[in-house]
């Protein structure tokens, strides 16, 4: 027969229709409600049909946990009583009950009588005062009372439980701890009954702070008789050890009266544990992913130069000695100074040494050290943390730990603000740094090659470069060599600039007739390779008949003034009376014919009839020494030469 059948036949016979009393039939193990009679469906609003729509520990509120021990009570007794007990109706109104349950014989249910608690202690209130006046005796039961009947009739759950669990009275004193508490915070019962649990293990936030009784979500249960659960909050051990928690605070009453209130906690030490890693290892994740994306931007750079730079192209004694040079270096882990003239391939010859060393399986990782912001140098290099500072959203490694195994390329070192070379000098001399905003060392392995085409020993006699920087950069210098002291390898370059703009712009079968090649040999290159490979490209886009000719824009010889500024080699016959320039005569004269450029184009830097165009360098070489000479070509506007 169906159990739930035989439990409604059971109800049939046991529940008077016309009982005052609620009545009704529970299956603790399967939480339904199976039957009911008509005194306890009118009370609690139950529809005869539904009694099954829902489990009845939905009933419950927040006392199943009492309902579970109270079950449990009259299972292995037969019979058991509870004035603990908060009922729901539909409209989850709650009533707090008094509840007596019987074992129904051959079943697992449960006979439950009920009576509404407010209604009987109306009507004990009214029968213990006429007790009192005709015995003379006014009294209450002691609090104290209700606590130890909790603890005799909860004596071996409190034991078994796995969780924490003790009692406090309105005062916050202890009144019961399970082994369990004891366990998990080191006290003994007789440390902590009758002793304020707050001010025992509860009166410091986890960061140390105090932590007042007035905001104590426990004690807040004595004031409000609300539930309140909390999982983020610590326990103090006896040892002083901080242990997160997480806790249930329920509040008992008697009588209508806030009396104390039960906590049950338990031990999150593991979990929180478990939380850290997890959180350790998505960091580390993003750190690896931010890395990663970071690492294959400067993959795509170095992409790109191959694609720019194949090779050194080339058959001079210049070139043959640099390669020389490279080979000898490459495979050592030493630090290079390249030194050069804008645009003779600087960064050229530091991919070639990275190439050719034991770090070419890891990035080689640029740094224009001259398009940096100054403030913005020590984050660029070392990286940051999240909120060093304004606009630091997420932490961000730095140009140091990008190249960690490889090698940095620093182009235009003699731009490093001179407070931040001594962090430069001791990343190189210790291999060790800090991000910004953090105080962490972290350790890299870097190689470092250096590129400038200022004179740093000047700079260090003005007091704008450290000595010993410049020492440790320069282990092994490699000059690299303007064009216009190679001009045996133009014809090369030409060609071999030629072939690659004929495949960018689509337009192949383009030539250089021999004449334009001796022509372009004749040139000086103020703008040295960069300089020739522009110029070819330009001829390239604008040729007509798959031939390129450079008349209207070399002029057919080199001029005087670039004469002057780029003195040619022995090989092109100078005038005897063509004077030695010392590096710093040099740039002077170039910062004058820029002032005479600029006054020419009334003070147009680029595009055509601008200075640049009428030096024959690039628009950004001029901008860049225009603003190391601390120039502003709107001064030049209303000067303009006619």
């Amino acid at each position: 027969m169906d159990e739930r059948v035989s439990a409604s036949n059971i109800a049939s016979a046991l529940m008077s229709e016309h009982s005052p009393l609620a009545m009704m039939v529970v299956n603790p193990f399967t939480d339904q409600l199976t039957a009911a009679n008509p005194a306890a469906c009118t009370w609690l609003g139950i529809e005869a049909s539904l009694l099954l729509a829902v489990p009845f520990s939905h009933r419950l509120s927040a006392s199943l946990a009492l309902w579970i021990s109270f079950t449990g009570e009259a299972l292995e007794n037969k019979a058991a009583w509870s004035d603990d007990l908060v009922i729901l109706d539909m409209q989850r109104q709650p009533y707090r009950v008094e509840v007596y349950a019987q074992s129904i014989e051959g079943t697992e249910q449960l006979l439950l009588t009920l009576i509404d608690r407010h209604a009987a202690e109306q009507r004990r209130a009214k029968a213990e005062l006429g007790r009192q006046h005709r015995q003379g005796e006014v009294g209450w039961q002691r609090v104290e009372q209700v606590f130890d009947r909790i603890e005799k009739q909860n004596q071996l759950i409190l034991g078994a439980a796995g969780e924490g669990i003790y009692g406090l009275d309105s005062e916050g004193k202890t009144t019961f701890v399970n082994p369990a508490a004891e366990r998990i915070l080191g006290w003994s019962t007789e440390d902590m009954v009758n002793h304020d649990a707050h001010l025992m293990f509860h009166h410091t936030h986890a960061d140390g702070s105090h932590f007042p009784v007035q905001q104590c979500s426990i004690h807040a249960s004595f004031s409000d008789g609300q539930v309140h659960r909390v999982d983020n909050e610590v326990f103090w051990h006896k040892n002083g050890e901080a242990i997160p928690v997480e806790y249930t605070s329920t509040p008992i009453f008697e009588m209508g009266r806030l009396v104390g209130a039960v906590v049950l906690f338990r031990d999150i030490r593991e979990r929180k544990h478990a939380e850290q890693q997890l959180r350790d290892a998505l960091a580390e994740v993003e750190t690896l992913k931010q890395r990663l994306e970071l690492e294959n931007e400067y993959l795509q750079e170095e992409i790109k130069a191959e694609l720019n730079y194949r090779d050194i192209v080339g058959h001079s004694p210049a070139v043959a000695k640099l390669v020389e040079q490279i080979e000898m270096v490459a495979p050592t882990s030493a630090n290079v100074l390249i030194s050069g003239e804008s645009g003779t391939g600087k960064e050229l010859i530091a991919r070639a040494i990275h190439a050719g060393g034991t770090r070419s399986d890891r990035p080689l990782i640029r740094v224009n050290c001259a398009a940096i912001p100054r403030d913005l140098f020590e984050s660029e290099f070392f990286g940051h943390v999240k909120g060093a500072f304004t606009g630091a959203v997420q932490d961000r490694p730095g140009r140091f730990e990008l190249a960690h195994g490889g090698t940095l390329f620093l182009d235009e070192v003699g731009e490093i603000p001179l407070e931040l070379q001594s962090k430069l000098l001791r990343v190189l001399q210790d291999q060790q740094f800090e991000r910004v905003g953090d105080s962490r060392t972290l350790n890299v392995d870097v190689r470092v090659i250096a590129a400038t085409n200022r004179d740093l020993r000047e700079m260090i006699k003005a007091g704008h470069f450290r000595e010993d920087l410049y020492f440790r950069l320069n282990v092994f210098p490699i000059g690299s060599v303007p064009l216009r002291y190679r001009t045996e390898d133009v014809p090369l370059l030409a060609r071999h600039f030629l072939q690659r703009a004929c495949l960018k712009f689509n337009k192949p079968g383009v030539r250089i007739p021999p004449a334009q090649v001796e022509l372009l040999q004749r040139y000086a290159w103020p703008g040295n390779i960069r300089e020739l490979e522009n110029i070819i490209e330009r001829q390239v886009i604008v040729t007509q008949d798959r031939r390129v000719t450079f008349d209207d824009l070399l002029l057919g010889e080199t001029p005087r003034s670039l004469e002057r500024l780029y003195p040619l080699p022995h090989s092109q016959q100078p005038s005897p009376e063509a004077a030695l320039l010392t590096e710093q005569a040099l740039s002077q004269q170039q910062r004058e014919s820029a002032v005479i450029a600029l006054t020419q184009a009334g003070g147009k830097v680029s595009g055509a009839g601008g200075a640049a165009e009428l030096l024959g360098i690039k628009p950004t070489t001029l901008a860049s020494r225009l603003a190391k000479w601390r120039i502003d070509p709107r001064e030049f506007r209303q000067r303009k030469m006619f």
